[in-house]
């Protein structure tokens, strides 16, 4: 185990430990899929919850401690951001990356950003309550157009955060989960056990190592740099016996 993973597993451990020897709710900042996956194996005896603003969202905060245990709710410390265009129509055609470059150029940490969604020119940024407010101040430029930032209310959130699905369906000899991911996005076998190897690949928001696996009907699989799907299963099998699956990609 490397020694930056080891760190997060200890500090993972104490967080939870002291959530129950006080009674009362600790956080992290934004995890990564991977950091997610550490706190899912290194915390046993105290519950903990991942949430990252929304359902679906991939870099969540992990509350150690629940209701049941300590008697009272405590939210998460998120707020959300929306930053959109000045004037719309003369504005630049923007990227995931432009917004996080914006972000990071206001000199914070990656780890108060959770999740960015963009629809059309607009951005939807889960960040910190911490930071939210320097960030609403501060920000006024995403590459070239000129924005303006506004924290939402709650029934704007419910409706920009619907989540988008796009049936699909493959061909494929078999349920092992690199078969499929690597049909799914056009990709080579090696290249499918190369995304194991790396620990790119999770499934329920666990890190999965078992590329030869298969994987059951409703499991939420996340693969790092390409995207995440529903899987629901086989729909039918060829008359040459392979098998057509069906998966609804997340967009």
């Amino acid at each position: 185990m490397k020694n930056d993973e080891q760190q997060l597993r200890k500090r993972f451990e104490e967080l939870a430990r002291k959530a129950y020897n006080q009674s009362t709710y600790y956080f992290t900042d934004f995890l990564s899929m991977s950091d997610a996956a550490i706190v899912c194996d290194a915390v046993r005896e105290v519950e903990y919850t991942l949430f990252g603003g929304a359902d679906g969202c991939e870099r969540v905060m992990a509350r150690f401690g629940n209701p049941a245990q300590l008697g009272y709710e405590q939210e998460f410390p998120i707020a959300i951001i929306k930053i959109e265009p000045l004037l719309k129509k003369f504005a630049d055609e923007f990227t995931h990356r432009d917004f996080l470059g914006a972000l990071m150029n206001l000199g914070i940490e990656r780890d108060v950003i959770g999740d960015i969604l963009i629809r059309e020119k607009t951005a939807y940024v889960f960040a910190a309550e911490r930071i939210a407010q320097y960030i609403a101040e501060n920000l006024d430029k995403v590459k070239h157009t000129n924005v303006k930032c506004t924290c939402m209310g709650t029934d704007e959130i419910k409706e920009a955060f619907t989540v988008n699905l796009r049936e699909e369906e493959v061909i494929v000899p078999s349920e092992r989960l690199d078969v499929i991911l690597a049909k799914l996005y056009n990709m080579s076998r090696n290249q499918a056990l190369d995304a194991f190897r790396e620990r790119k690949v999770f499934v329920n928001g666990r890190l999965c190592e078992n590329n030869s696996g298969s994987v059951n009907k409703g499991a939420v699989v996340a693969l790092r740099g390409y995207g995440k799907f529903i899987y629901d299963g086989v729909k039918y099998e060829t008359k040459k016996g392979k098998l057509s699956v069906s998966v609804r990609m997340y967009v």
